[in-house]
C-alpha cells in the first residue's frame, strides 16, 4: 500500500510521519491478527461516535522528544528535507508515491484526492474524525470521562501574567520619574502641614534623583527626550521650599537657573518671586526691578496679574516714602480695576501729603468701588415655596457666602479706619470732618456704616475728655434702631458709671438692654452698676447671662469672680480666674486674682507661685514685690523677704509699709544705722507722726551716737510737748550724761502724766455715764456720748495703744534682744516705739498697696465695645 506526503516540511513532516507510522501499525496489527483477508481493515469505519478519541492524547504525536529521534534527525540531515515540498498540480490527479523509511520499517502514506494523507485512519478500533478542525469543546460522546467545558474551565485558573522585566533603560526611567513626582508631592504635602523642614528636604532629594534621571537618559542615548516639565517642576518647588525656610540667597539662585533657562516657557513670571524676596530682605531698588521686569514680560492678556504686580510696585514706593510714585500706581488700578484695599493705599498716600482735597476724592472713590456680592435680602426664606427655602437654608452658610461677608467685613474696616484717619485733616475741626465723611457714606451703598461713625464721633470726644459732647451726641440715637441705639446706651452708661453717677448708669444699661438683650456689654454694666450696691448675688446672675450670650466675654468672666470672691465663694471664683488664665495668658490683674484667691484658700505656695508670674509680666510693680515679700515674710524666709521689700522700695520708695518693714528688719539684724535712712524717709512721709522721730531717736541711740540721740529727742519735744516717752528718754538721757537740764524735763513728765490721768478718768466717766443715759432711755444720752468721745480722741493723742502700726512695731522692738547700752536695761516697755501722733488715731491703712490697686478695676467698666473701637 503506498502513502503519498504532499507538501513536507519540518513541522508537517514529523506530523504526517507520525500519522502514517499510527495508521500502518494500526494495518498491520489487523493484517496479522486474521485469516489474512482485507476486510479486517476498516480505513473509514462509519460508525455513530465519528469524533471518538479525537481529544485523547497519543504520545506518538510528542514533538517535544523529536529532537532524540535519530531518524527523524537523520531524515531531516537527508535529501529528503532539503527538497521543495511536492503538491497537486491539478486536483483529483493521483501523485506518485513512495514509501519512506524509518527505524520502525517501511511506512506508507495514503492521499486524497487532492494530494493530502487521509485522516480517517482507525486508533484502538476506533475511526478518528475526518478533518483537522473540531467544534468548539463539542464532543459526540461522553463515554471516556470527558465533560461538556467549551471555556476550558476545567483546565484551572490561567497562569499569571509575565512580569515586566523592570531591567530595560526605559523601565528604569519609567520609575525613576514617578519617584521623582512622588518626591514632589510629599514635599508640597509637608509645606501645606508647616514641616518645612521636612519640605525642604524633599524637595533637595527630589532635586538629586531628577539630576541622576538626566545622567540616565544621556548614558541610554535619549538626551532628546528629557522631560523638561519634570525639571521645571523641581527646580521651582525647591525655589519655593528655601523661600519658605526664609534661605533667601539659595531661593534666589534657583529662581535665577529658571528664569535663565530659555527652554522653560513662561519662566519670566518668577520673577514675581524674585522680587517678592528683594521686599523681604528690604531691598526696594532691586524688588522695583524685578516687578517691572515681570511686568515687561507678561501679556497684556494676564490683566489680573499685571494689577497686583502693579500693586506691588505701589507698596514699594510706600515703603520708600516716594508717595507720589505711589499714587500714580494706586491711581492706575484704580481707573483699570478698582479695589477696596487699593482706595484704602491711595487714601492714605494723599493723608501722607497733606492734600485734603485729593483725600475726599480718594475717600469717594473708595466708598463707590463695587464689592460684586449678592444682596442679603437673597438669603431671606419666602413662605412660599418650601423648595426654594430648602434651597437658601443650604446656601445660607456655605463658603462663597461666608467669603462674601468677609469681603464686606473687610471693606467697612477700610472705610470706617480711613474716616477716622481724614476726618480731623480735612476739615478745621474733627466734628466738621466726620460730618462730612457721614454724609458721603450716606449717600453711598454702605449706609449703615453713617451711624457707626457717629458713635466713632462721640468716642472721639471721650477721647478728647469732652464728656459733655459725647454723652450729647450719643443720646441723639435714643430714637434710631435698635443696634445702634444699644450701642449708644452701653456707650453712655459707661460714661455714667465712670462719673459714679450709678442711677444714670443704671437707667441707661436697662435702656441698652431693651434695645438689645443680646447685648453682653449692657449686661455687664448691668450687673456693674449692682455690684456697687453690694448686691452681689444679682450681679452674678447678669455676669452670667453675658456669658450665655457671649461665652467669650472676658469682662463678664472677670467680674463673676470677684462675684463670688465677694460671696466668699472662694472655689467657684477660683474656677473662674482660671478659665480666664488660659485666655489671657499674659493679664497681671488675672494671675494677681488667682494669688489673692490661694492666699484666702491658705495656700501661700500656690499664691507665690502666681505672684512670681505677675512679676515676669510687670517686674516694676513696687506693690505686688511687697505683697510677695509679705508672703515670704510669712512662710520664715527672711532673706527672700528682704529682697522683695528692697525691690519694691527701689522702685516706689513712699510705700509706708515697706519702709517701716525694712527698717524692722535692719534693727533685728543690729544695722541700727541703715535703718536710720528709711525711719528718715517716713518721717518726710508722715511729718505729723511722731513715732518715726522716736524710731530715728532710738536709733541713734543704739548705735551709741547719744549726742545726736539727745538733740534728736529734744527736736520731737518741741513739735510733741505732750509725748510722755519723748519726756521719758530725755530724763535718762540728760540724767546719766549729767546735764542741767533733767529737772525742768522732770517737771514736764510729772505734768503730762498727770494730765493723762486726768484725761482717762474723763474718759471713763463719760463711757459709764453714757452707759447710765442709755439704760434710763434720757435725750441727753447722746450729748453726752459725743462728749465722752471727744474726750476719748484727746486722751488717744497720748495713748500708745491707739494705733494698729505702734503695735505690730512695738512687737517687733520688744522682741529685739537688749544692747550694751545702761538705757537698755530698764524694762522693754521703755523701749517701745508705738508712739501715738497727738492729733488722734490714724486709720489703719491696707497691708499694701497692691490689692487695692488692682481692685480699683476690678468689676465692671465695660469697654466701648469691639465694634465701636479702632484697631
Amino acid at each position: 500500500m503506498l502513502i503519498w506526503i504532499v507538501g513536507l516540511n519540518k513541522v508537517s513532516a514529523i506530523t504526517s510521519l507520525n500519522c502514517l507510522f499510527s495508521i500502518f501499525v494500526n494495518i498491520s496489527c489487523h493484517h496479522f491478527s486474521g485469516d489474512g483477508e482485507m476486510e479486517h481493515v476498516h480505513l473509514a469505519v462509519e460508525e455513530d461516535d465519528l469524533y471518538s478519541g479525537y481529544n485523547d492524547y497519543n504520545p506518538t504525536f510528542d514533538s517535544d522528544e523529536l529532537e532524540n529521534d535519530e531518524s527523524f534527525k537523520q531524515a531531516v540531515r537527508s535529501s529528503h528535507g532539503r527538497r521543495p515540498p511536492m503538491t497537486a498540480k491539478f486536483p483529483g490527479t493521483s501523485m506518485g508515491a513512495r514509501p519512506i523509511a524509518s527505524s520502525f520499517g517501511t511506512r506508507f502514506s495514503m492521499a486524497s484526492s487532492m494530494g493530502r494523507s487521509m485522516t480517517g485512519a482507525m486508533q484502538d478500533g476506533t475511526a478518528r474524525p475526518m478533518t483537522a478542525v473540531r467544534a468548539a469543546g463539542y464532543t459526540s460522546s461522553l463515554t471516556r470521562g470527558s465533560t461538556f467545558d467549551p471555556l476550558g474551565q476545567s483546565r484551572g485558573p490561567a497562569p499569571p501574567l509575565e512580569a515586566k522585566n523592570e531591567d530595560t533603560p526605559e523601565e528604569k526611567i519609567k520609575i525613576l520619574e514617578r519617584k521623582v513626582n512622588h518626591l514632589i508631592e510629599e514635599s508640597c504635602m509637608a509645606q501645606s502641614t508647616g514641616a518645612l523642614q521636612l519640605a525642604l528636604e524633599k524637595a533637595k532629594e527630589a532635586g538629586r534623583k531628577e539630576r541622576a534621571l538626566v545622567r540616565q537618559r544621556e548614558q541610554s542615548g535619549n538626551a532628546d527626550n528629557i522631560n523638561l516639565d519634570l525639571t521645571y517642576s523641581v527646580l521651582l518647588n525647591l525655589a519655593n521650599q528655601y523661600a519658605n525656610n526664609e534661605m533667601y540667597p539659595e531661593a534666589l539662585n534657583t529662581y535665577q537657573v529658571i528664569v535663565n533657562n530659555k527652554m522653560f516657557n513662561n519662566a519670566g513670571h518668577l520673577k514675581v518671586n524674585m522680587a517678592n524676596i528683594y521686599f523681604k530682605l528690604k531691598n526696594y531698588p532691586k524688588a522695583i526691578k524685578f516687578y517691572r521686569m515681570a511686568l515687561d514680560q507678561i501679556s497684556n492678556a494676564h490683566k489680573e496679574m499685571r494689577i497686583k504686580i502693579v500693586q506691588n510696585i505701589g507698596m514699594v514706593f510706600v515703603c520708600t516714602g516716594q508717595y507720589s510714585d505711589a499714587i500714580m500706581s494706586y491711581e492706575h488700578i484704580m481707573s483699570e480695576s478698582p479695589n477696596i484695599k487699593t482706595g484704602y493705599n491711595l487714601t492714605l498716600c494723599y493723608y501722607a501729603i497733606g492734600d485734603k482735597e485729593r483725600m475726599k476724592k480718594a475717600f469717594q472713590k473708595l466708598i463707590s468701588v463695587p464689592l460684586g456680592i449678592s444682596d442679603e435680602e437673597k438669603y431671606i426664606p419666602s413662605n412660599d415655596d418650601a423648595g426654594s427655602n430648602m434651597v437658601i437654608e443650604a446656601i445660607k452658610n456655605d463658603k462663597l457666602h461666608q467669603m462674601e461677608r468677609d469681603l464686606k467685613v473687610l471693606a467697612e474696616k477700610y472705610i470706617m479706619t480711613a474716616a477716622k484717619l481724614i476726618a480731623p485733616a480735612i476739615e478745621t475741626s474733627f466734628a466738621a470732618g466726620f460730618d462730612w465723611c457721614v454724609d458721603m457714606v450716606k449717600s453711598s451703598q454702605y449706609v449703615e456704616l453713617a451711624n457707626d461713625l457717629e458713635i466713632n464721633k462721640a468716642i472721639t470726644y471721650i477721647r478728647q475728655k469732652d464728656f459733655n459732647q459725647a454723652m450729647e451726641t450719643l443720646k441723639t440715637f435714643e430714637k434710631k434702631d435698635s443696634r445702634v441705639k444699644s450701642a449708644a446706651a452701653t456707650n453712655l452708661s459707661f460714661l455714667y458709671f465712670l462719673e459714679k453717677d450709678y442711677d444714670q448708669a443704671k437707667r441707661y444699661a436697662d435702656l441698652a438692654m431693651n434695645a438689645d438683650r443680646y447685648n453682653p456689654a449692657a449686661l455687664i454694666n448691668k450687673g456693674n452698676t449692682v455690684f456697687v450696691k453690694q448686691d452681689y448675688e444679682k450681679a452674678a446672675e447678669f455676669y452670667k447671662e453675658a456669658l450665655r450670650n457671649d461665652s467669650s466675654c472676658t469682662e463678664a468672666l472677670y467680674n463673676l469672680g470677684l462675684a463670688y470672691k465677694q460671696l466668699n465663694r472662694l472655689e467657684e471664683a477660683l474656677d473662674c480666674f482660671l478659665k480666664l488664665h488660659a485666655i489671657l495668658r499674659d493679664s497681671a490683674q488675672v494671675m494677681y486674682q488667682l494669688a489673692s484667691l490661694y492666699e484666702l484658700l491658705e495656700d501661700p505656695q500656690q499664691a507665690i507661685k502666681w505672684l512670681m508670674q505677675v512679676i515676669s509680666v510687670t517686674p516694676t510693680d513696687p506693690h505686688v514685690l511687697a505683697k510677695l515679700g509679705e508672703l515670704h515674710d510669712g512662710e520664715g524666709d527672711k532673706s527672700q523677704a528682704f529682697q522683695c521689700y528692697s525691690e519694691s522700695f527701689r522702685y516706689f520708695p513712699s510705700n509706708i509699709d515697706v519702709i517701716e518693714w525694712l527698717g524692722a528688719y535692719y534693727i533685728e539684724t543690729q544695722f541700727c544705722e541703715k535703718a536710720i535712712q528709711y525711719f528718715e524717709r517716713a518721717t518726710l512721709i508722715q511729718p505729723t507722726q511722731v513715732k518715726w522721730q522716736l524710731m530715728v531717736a532710738s536709733c541713734y541711740r543704739r548705735s551709741g551716737n547719744y549726742q545726736k540721740a539727745l538733740e534728736t529727742y529734744k527736736d520731737i519735744h518741741c513739735k510733741f510737748p505732750e509725748n510722755v516717752e519723748c519726756l521719758r528718754f530725755l530724763v535718762r538721757l540728760c540724767t546719766d550724761i549729767g546735764l542741767k537740764e533733767v529737772q525742768e524735763y522732770a517737771t514736764k513728765l510729772k505734768k503730762v502724766e498727770k494730765l493723762k490721768e486726768i484725761r482717762e478718768q474723763r474718759v471713763k466717766s463719760g463711757r459709764e455715764g453714757s452707759a447710765r443715759g442709755r439704760r434710763e432711755g434720757r435725750e441727753g444720752s447722746a450729748g453726752s456720748a459725743g462728749i465722752s468721745e471727744d474726750v476719748k480722741a484727746d486722751s488717744g493723742r497720748s495713748s500708745s495703744s491707739s494705733s494698729t502700726k505702734g503695735e505690730r512695731l512695738s512687737a517687733r522692738m520688744r522682741s529685739l534682744p537688749p544692747s550694751s547700752e545702761p538705757y537698755d536695761g530698764s524694762s522693754p516697755k521703755e523701749l517701745d516705739a508705738s508712739y501715738v501722733d497727738p492729733l488722734g488715731p490714724q486709720m489703719e491703712r491696707p497691708k499694701t498697696g497692691v490689692k487695692k490697686r488692682v481692685e480699683e478695676d476690678d468689676f465692671a467698666d465695660e469697654e466701648l465695645g469691639d465694634d465701636l473701637l479702632p484697631e
